[in-house]
């Protein structure tokens, strides 16, 4: 199932795409409800028997992220694909070069800096020049709990969508904390959907990622560093998860900053990100 948040009419609704991506059918949830996206469903548990509208034309609708704006911050996973942690050793990573596979890197994207999948992403002129894009698989998590096994980790998953982990990396590495260049308005387009889990799996997809058409990124979930069980075990710990709290994946590698030499994003630039099983997101840069 695929779960989207649009705007019609003026108003945001919440409804379910077909398989061909051709129309969407709204829930009749009202406009409270809607206007949350699909947290309210997530939350709600069981919405079965909320009725359904006539279906759209995909078309005629304007995509928001599913989640217009999460509870509370997403939770982002650094150095998680082999080859980006080397293309960034002595960089971002130096600090956290000894063992890749001990413990995840987390750090958090603040909820205001979500937009849609195909909304514009500003450049923060005079504050940042080393704007640059990160294609991220983003867990939706669906049950909540603390102190989640990794056994029984993907009994708590929603579903799937994308995030581009848009960064500011001369201001990451100034703080060292990365939260601030992490989240500046607009550094998070999401979408276009949440697939649930029963139709993809998330440990086993293909994460692209293209700047102007050239593709920079093409990795598999399968070369992960901590697969998603253990990073939603790591998350969990001592922390409590609940229904439509997101966790972004982190990044294949392919970054503007680990070119040679480092290639960051202007205005007018167009990054597309595909994973296989949910779809794309396109964001220009202006």
């Amino acid at each position: 199932m695929r779960i989207a948040t649009f705007l019609y009419q003026g108003g945001i609704h919440v409804g379910l795409v077909d398989a061909k991506a051709e129309t969407v059918t709204p829930l009749a949830l009202g406009a409270e409800r809607a206007g949350r996206g699909a947290l309210s469903l997530i939350e709600s548990g069981d919405w079965s028997n909320v009725a359904r509208m006539p279906a759209l034309r995909l078309a005629d609708v304007s995509l928001m992220a599913p989640i217009p704006r999460p509870r509370r911050n997403i939770f982002c996973v650094g150095r998680n694909y082999h080859a980006h942690a080397k293309e960034l050793l002595s960089s971002v990573f130096k600090d956290n070069s000894k063992d890749v596979a001990s413990w995840p890197i987390v750090f958090n994207k603040v909820p205001e800096c979500v937009v849609g999948p195909t909304a514009d992403v500003h450049l923060p002129v005079g504050i940042s020049e080393q704007i640059d894009y990160e294609s991220e698989l983003a867990v939706v998590i669906g049950v909540g709990g603390r102190n989640i096994t990794r056994a029984e980790a993907m009994q708590h998953v929603f579903g799937y969508t994308i995030i581009n982990d848009v960064t500011a990396r001369d201001v990451q590495m100034r703080h060292q904390q990365w939260d601030l260049g992490k989240s500046f308005d607009t550094f998070c387009p999401m979408g276009p959907w949440i697939v649930t889990a029963d139709e993809m799996d998330g440990n086993h997809t293909r994460v692209r990622g293209w700047v102007n058409q050239e593709l920079r990124q093409d990795a598999r979930t399968e070369d992960f560093i901590f697969d998603i069980p253990t990073l939603i075990e790591t998350c969990s710990r001592g922390i409590t998860l609940y229904p439509g709290d997101i966790i972004a994946t982190g990044s294949p590698a392919g970054v503007g900053m680990g070119m040679n030499p480092p290639t960051y994003l202007k205005a007018g630039d167009v990054v597309r990100v595909e994973i296989d099983g949910i779809g794309v997101i396109e964001n220009r840069f202006v």
